[in-house]
């Protein structure tokens, strides 16, 4: 071999060692730039807060603002929510001019939605005139006294309307499903909360009972997302993780429940909402083209979907054919 041979030939271990020495680098260079690029899609799946997109819509591009795409049916949301959340408003207005008395309870699974839809009616209300009521665990002392004597406190005065996230309902499906109670109170129970509430709408306290029904999948999803997301963990109980496993349950419960409780003067009413956002608006509809007040919009556009909102007699009638066919019911 010759001396430019043996050159040639070293030169190209010494390439082909530069190469090996090289690649590690730029298989770190690829890994970093695949980890920015997941972390720009984790920052573009961020969602804007709520009101955002309507409040901005009409405002004009700058140096210092920049263009984001949304969805058409966020735009309609918000810009249907803004209108009703005007209307509450108004609503609350009479009722505090008239001493009037409004009595919601919400109802439903786990994760069926509640919460946010108290947080939506409750938003721009004057907190003077409005309270929220979610009890805690019943302590031993309330657990001796008459089941109903926790929640008489918190009925609304004259000029007040208060939100009940969770009622004296559960006694009727998380009690009895989870053994919180025995059977012979589950029973009471029931017989008992029609005359009740009869007393309580006689003496003139308007009474709204809605229950959420989400559907298992979609209920499971919302259980994942709040183990991932860090500001709705505290949502998260051992309950909750069981509700899956009593899903059927819960179903004999809720429709014992209606067929018991369902009367004309306090009717329930069912809102399907596996869409949160329209069950939000159908909900605050129902409840504004029931009462009277100044300068109230058009019933038109008070007029809720009847895919979403439900009679409790129809949801009845519903959950009986269901029954006798073996399908898989809504929550």
């Amino acid at each position: 071999m010759g001396k430019k041979e043996k050159s040639n030939e070293k030169a190209k271990e010494g390439n082909n060692k530069k190469e090996k020495n090289n690649k590690p680098v730029q298989d770190n260079i690829i890994k970093l730039d695949k980890a920015s690029k997941k972390k720009k899609n984790k920052k573009l799946k961020k969602k804007l807060s709520e009101h955002t997109a309507f409040k901005n819509k009409e405002k004009k591009s700058g140096k210092k603002r920049r263009a984001v795409f949304v969805k058409e049916f966020i735009l309609f949301y918000e810009e249907e929510l803004h209108k009703l959340q005007i209307e509450l408003l108004k609503m609350q207005k009479q009722v505090r001019n008239e001493g009037l008395r409004l009595l919601m309870l919400f109802e439903g699974r786990d994760a069926a939605g509640k919460g946010g839809t108290i947080k939506r009616i409750t938003e721009h209300l004057n907190p003077r005139g409005t309270r929220v009521v979610a009890l805690l665990t019943p302590s031993d002392t309330e657990r001796s006294q008459w089941y109903f004597q926790r929640y008489m406190q918190h009925l609304p005065s004259a000029g007040e309307i208060v939100l009940f996230d969770r009622s004296w309902y559960n006694r009727a499906m998380v009690e009895p499903v989870m053994d919180f109670c025995t059977d012979e109170q589950n029973k009471r129970f029931l017989k008992d909360v029609p005359m009740l509430e009869e007393m309580l709408v006689k003496d003139g306290i308007k009474l709204f009972k809605f229950f959420f029904s989400v559907s298992k999948h979609e209920q499971l999803r919302r259980f994942d997302s709040r183990e991932t997301d860090p500001l709705k963990q505290y949502k998260i109980s051992p309950v909750d993780k069981m509700a899956q496993e009593m899903w059927d349950d819960y179903t004999v419960r809720k429709f014992q429940m209606l067929n018991e409780t369902n009367r004309t003067l306090s009717p329930w009413t069912i809102i399907r909402s596996d869409n949160k956002k329209l069950a939000r608006l159908n909900c605050i509809k129902h409840i504004l083209s029931e009462l009277d007040y100044k300068d109230k919009i058009s019933l038109d556009d008070l007029q809720s979907d009847s895919d979403i909102l439900i009679s409790g007699i129809d949801e009845i009638r519903f959950m009986e054919d269901g029954l006798l066919s073996q399908m898989e019911l809504p929550g």
